[in-house]
């Protein structure tokens, strides 16, 4: 059975952002920042171990490199939701312009779409 419930999408209007809420979103989201930022170092500072077999090596190059795109990825979307708040644009889909639901803020503060239009962007892929 498939449940196509939409987690945080209600009939009613999204629970709106209180200032003690966007302080918290901030922090976390600065708090992931310095996480990418440092994870990114940490994966680029790795060694290559030349004692091992080359297969092995060529698997964990290919893990960190898939890594790193990985966190460039999120550090971005954390990078854009950070210009959103500044800019006061923070907390509404970028597709259909409603607000965000607080709930799913607070899960995915990165969120860039309310979750209809993340569900919809997803099903096309």
């Amino acid at each position: 059975m498939v449940n196509n419930q939409i987690i945080g999408d209600r009939e009613t209007r999204p629970s709106p952002l209180s200032t003690e809420d966007l302080a918290v979103l901030r922090d976390n989201l600065r708090e992931q920042r310095l996480f990418r930022e440092d994870q990114l170092r940490q994966i680029a500072a790795a060694p290559a171990r030349t004692d091992e077999p080359v297969r092995r090596t060529a698997a964990q190059t290919e893990v960190r490199v898939k890594l790193a795109a990985s966190a460039r990825m999120v550090l971005a979307d954390v990078e854009a939701a950070l210009d959103r708040i500044a800019e006061g644009r923070y907390g509404r889909c970028q597709l259909c312009r409603r607000g965000i639901d607080r709930d799913r803020l607070m899960i995915v503060p990165q969120a860039r779409y309310c979750a209809r239009c993340q569900q919809v962007r997803e099903a096309g892929r």
